[in-house]
C-alpha cells in the first residue's frame, strides 16, 4: 500500500529544507481549503520556517504548494465519518510524522484536526495547534452532534494550543468547553490569513460588461461554497421576494456546487442553473474582479469561523449583509460597514438587501466605512505577523531544551 506521495517544487524550496530551519506541518482535510492557506504558508516560509502542507490530493493542493513555495504531501482523507477510512487516514498520518519529525504541527478542518493532531500527540510533536475554522456541530443534532462534539474535545485535547478564528468562535468553544482556558487563544481580531488589500480593493467593474449586466440593473453578489450551510436555499428564496420589489436585479453566485454533506439538492442546483437572472460561475480561480461587480454582497450562512468572503468584499469596499451566526457576525460592524440579519429566514435577506438597494448613498459610506475597517484591523501582512510572532513563540521553550541538551551532550564528549 502507498502511504503518501511526496513532491518538492523548485530552487526556493530546496533552500528551505536546511535541518537547521524549525519544520511545520501544515495539514488539513481536502484540497479546496488550499484557498484559505494563500499567503500563511509562504509568510512561514519567508519567516525562516520550513513548510510541509498535507491534504487529500488535488489540483488546489499542487498549485499551492508551488505558488506558496512549500513542500506538499498528498495523503487521502475522507471528509465524512468513515471509521475504517479514517484508521488508515491515521496510520498514514502517523508515518508520515514519524518520518518528518517536526518541530510544529498546525492541523485544521474537523477531520484533518482529529487524525492528525492524534497522531502528532503520538509521534511526541514538541508543539501541537489546532487551528480551529468553525464548529461543525453547530449545525447538527442528535447522535451526530454528540460524536462530533467528542472529536473536538479529542482533538482540542491533543493539542497544546487551540487557534481561534475569530471572537465569537472564541466564545463559543469555551461555551462547548472545547478546551481548557489557557489553550485557547484569538490573534489580534482574528483571521486565519487577513486580506491582501491591495489585490481586493475598489476599481472599475468592467465584469459587469463581460457577464453581460446592464448599467440599470443593481447586483446583489454571494461569493462562496455553494451548500445549505452557507444559506443558498434561502438565498435564493429571498431573490424571488427581491424581485418583486426590484425586477432588474441580478443574482451572481461566484462559487462551486460541493460535494460536501450539506451540498444542495438537485432540484435546487437546477433552478440557479435555469433561472434567467441568476449568475452562477463555477469555480474561479480569481474572485477580485467579480467584488467589484457588485452593488452589495449577502452571505446568509448558519455557520462560520471568520468568513473570508465577507472581509474581502468590505475590503473592496462595498456594503455586507450577513448573519448572527457565530464567526459572520463577527465580519460586519452593524450598520456601519453592513447589516446582520438572523439566519434561516429568507424575508429578512429580502429585507435587508432592498434596504441597501433603494439608499445608495447609506450602501456606497458602509463601503468605504468597511475598507477602512479592513485597513485598520485585517491587513494581511498585519494578521499573519501575528501567526508568524505567536508560532516563533512556541518554539522558544523547544529551542531552550534543545540547547540545553545538546550542551549536556557537548560537555559529556569533552569528558
Amino acid at each position: 500500500m502507498r502511504l503518501f506521495h511526496t513532491s518538492h517544487w523548485g530552487t526556493e524550496l530546496k533552500s528551505c529544507s536546511t535541518p537547521s530551519l524549525p519544520h511545520i506541518v501544515v495539514g488539513i482535510t481536502h484540497s479546496q481549503t488550499c484557498l484559505v492557506l494563500t499567503g500563511r504558508l509562504r509568510a512561514l516560509r519567508e519567516a525562516g520556517f520550513r513548510v510541509t502542507l498535507v491534504s487529500s490530493p488535488g489540483e488546489l493542493l499542487d498549485r499551492t504548494a508551488k505558488n506558496e513555495g512549500v513542500d506538499r504531501i498528498a495523503l487521502p482523507m475522507e471528509r465524512g465519518i468513515a471509521p475504517v477510512a479514517d484508521m488508515v487516514s491515521l496510520l498514514r498520518l502517523w508515518l508520515l510524522l514519524l518520518r518528518l519529525r517536526p518541530d510544529l504541527t498546525e492541523f485544521s478542518t474537523p477531520k484533518a484536526g482529529l487524525l492528525g493532531t492524534v497522531a502528532a500527540m503520538l509521534c511526541g510533536v514538541p508543539r501541537r495547534i489546532y487551528m480551529l475554522r468553525g464548529i461543525k456541530l453547530e449545525t447538527c443534532s442528535g447522535v451526530k452532534r454528540r460524536v462530533l462534539l467528542f472529536a473536538e474535545q479529542v482533538t482540542s485535547a491533543c493539542a497544546h494550543v487551540v487557534l481561534c478564528n475569530s471572537t465569537s468562535l472564541l466564545a463559543e468553544a469555551r461555551a462547548l468547553h472545547l478546551a481548557s482556558e489557557a489553550k485557547l487563544h484569538l490573534l489580534g481580531e482574528g483571521s486565519s490569513n487577513g486580506v491582501d488589500t491591495r489585490r481586493f480593493s475598489p476599481g472599475s467593474n468592467e465584469m459587469r460588461q463581460q457577464l453581460g449586466i446592464p448599467d440599470e440593473a443593481p447586483v446583489v453578489g454571494f461569493v462562496g461554497r455553494l451548500t445549505r450551510d452557507k444559506g443558498v436555499p434561502e438565498l435564493l428564496d429571498a431573490f424571488d421576494l427581491i424581485l418583486h420589489s426590484a425586477p432588474l436585479t441580478r443574482l451572481l453566485l461566484v462559487g462551486w456546487f460541493d460535494q460536501a454533506e450539506d451540498a444542495l439538492g438537485e432540484a435546487v442546483r437546477a433552478r440557479i442553473q435555469s433561472h434567467p437572472q441568476i449568475l452562477f460561475t463555477g469555480y474561479v480561480q480569481d474572485t477580485a474582479p467579480y467584488y467589484r461587480a457588485m452593488d452589495m454582497m449577502v452571505l446568509p450562512t448558519r455557520r462560520e469561523g471568520f468568513p473570508n468572503a465577507a472581509l474581502e468584499a468590505a475590503s473592496t469596499g462595498i456594503a455586507v449583509i450577513t448573519t448572527l451566526s457565530t464567526g459572520s457576525r463577527d465580519a460586519v460592524v452593524p450598520e456601519v460597514t453592513g447589516l446582520l440579519i438572523p439566519p434561516g429566514f429568507p424575508e429578512a435577506i429580502s429585507e435587508a438587501v432592498l434596504a441597501l438597494l433603494h439608499n445608495p448613498e447609506r450602501r456606497r459610506r458602509m463601503g468605504a466605512a468597511a475598507r477602512a475597517w479592513i485597513l485598520e484591523h485585517f491587513e494581511d501582512r498585519h494578521v499573519l505577523g501575528l501567526t508568524v510572532d505567536h508560532y516563533k513563540s512556541l518554539l522558544e521553550p523547544a529551542t531552550e531544551a534543545q540547547g540545553l541538551r545538546a550542551a549536556i551532550a557537548l560537555a559529556a564528549d569533552r569528558q
